[in-house]
């Protein structure tokens, strides 16, 4: 796999107002939950700190196997099998469960991970109304992060005439309320990506929906990083930066960096935005290995490669934050297209499958999987 790093660019900046729609409605009863969110602001651990690694497996505990039954993996690094298309999703702070979208029906899953049995069936905790087509649907969830208090969820996703952020509530019920809407959507690049880089800033990844020259344009907000303060119904999005391909994924250290991944027509990048406003290209792929989902760590990034079937780790100079190295690759071919990430309180990195979008599912898929942190250096070593 060919890699190259290199490149710095200004961002650009201004505001755009953003209209209120109503159209998202959610279609089924919601359940409260008794455990909190994990803070997405506590300090993030290191990829290479020493009490993760001995901690965490180094392999899946495959001789293990679970008992053969339908829609059970016997691999209990599976944490829940047999789901729809997959899109967003965000564990919880008991360390055993997370919750999961599905991207074409909408629905949002409570799942919980077992290393051993017939793991539990997964819980539906609502279901939001989502075009589909395309690569639209739901796409990405990101936690309030006041969770434990306010029950709220936020959610990326495609309505019949645009891309937008919802907010809903597990506790309550009623509808998904709209948080930013108009965000151009086309016949494709309507993935979109979520995240709180601070308790009151959201950033916002949005897809180019096909349209590289709405990508350029200021008074779209098309193809774009957003900044989101105090995100509520009628809020303005600030643009951090321009020129976005196909989104992938974008993830916060909640400190300095806030990381993003797309994809364009000559390569796939990793891009770096600092403190002071600026963006540097941190790491491209000329091969299009399929960025998408990140997690951030306070020396580096995680990231699924749909199309190169792994998860990348890639580490940062926690001074510079340059990425020198080429990423390691974990678990490539193991369970196939990879989408979404997100990091576990014991240092495991919960990813999903897209198997059945273009992908070869088996009787398994799409899947939730947890994949241990790096034990060894930089390569293309197995995990």
């Amino acid at each position: 796999m060919k890699l190259v790093a290199g490149g710095r660019v200004r961002v650009c900046a201004g505001k755009v107002a953003v209209g209120l729609v109503v159209g998202v409605t959610l279609l089924a009863g919601c359940a409260r939950f008794d455990d909190s969110a994990s803070s997405p602001f506590t300090p993030e651990p290191d990829w290479q700190d020493a009490d993760l690694k001995t901690s965490q497996p180094q392999e899946s505990p495959s001789e293990r196997a679970r008992p053969d039954l339908p829609c059970v993996d016997p691999d209990p690094a599976v944490v829940v099998s047999c789901l729809d298309t997959t899109g967003g999703l965000v564990t919880l702070s008991d360390g055993v469960s997370a919750l999961v979208g599905e991207r074409t029906t909408g629905r949002i899953l409570k799942v919980e991970a077992t290393s051993e049995g017939v793991p539990p069936d997964p819980i539906e905790v609502t279901r939001v109304d989502v075009d589909p087509t395309g690569d639209g649907g739901l796409t990405s969830l990101v936690l309030s992060p006041s969770f434990s208090e306010d029950g709220l969820l936020y959610a990326y996703v495609t309505t019949g005439s645009d891309n937008r952020v919802v907010r809903i509530s597990t506790q309550g019920g009623g509808e998904a309320k709209p948080i930013l809407t108009g965000i151009p959507k086309g016949a494709n690049g309507n993935r979109g990506s979520i995240d709180f880089h601070t308790p009151n800033r959201m950033v916002v990844l949005t897809g180019d929906a096909g349209n590289p020259s709405a990508a350029a344009d200021n008074g779209s907000l098309a193809g774009k990083l957003l900044a989101v303060n105090s995100p509520a119904p009628g809020a303005a999005a600030e643009i951090m930066l321009a020129g976005i391909g196909v989104a992938g994924g974008v993830c916060s250290d909640h400190a300095e960096s806030i990381w993003i991944t797309d994809r364009t027509a000559t390569e796939d990048r990793l891009q770096r935005v600092g403190p002071d406003g600026v963006a540097t290209k941190a790491w491209s792929w000329p091969d299009h290995p399929g960025v998408a989902g990140c997690v951030a760590a306070s020396d580096g990034v995680a990231i699924a490669l749909t199309n190169q079937k792994a998860l990348a780790i890639a580490e940062a100079d926690k001074g510079t934050h340059a990425i020198t190295a080429a990423p390691t690759l974990l678990s490539q071919d193991k369970y196939g297209q990879l989408d979404a990430a997100a990091l576990g309180g014991d240092g495991t990195i919960w990813v999903t499958t897209v198997n059945k979008t273009g992908g070869q599912p088996n009787e398994y898929d799409d899947r939730v999987v947890r994949i241990p942190p790096p034990s060894g250096g930089p390569g293309n070593g197995p995990d």
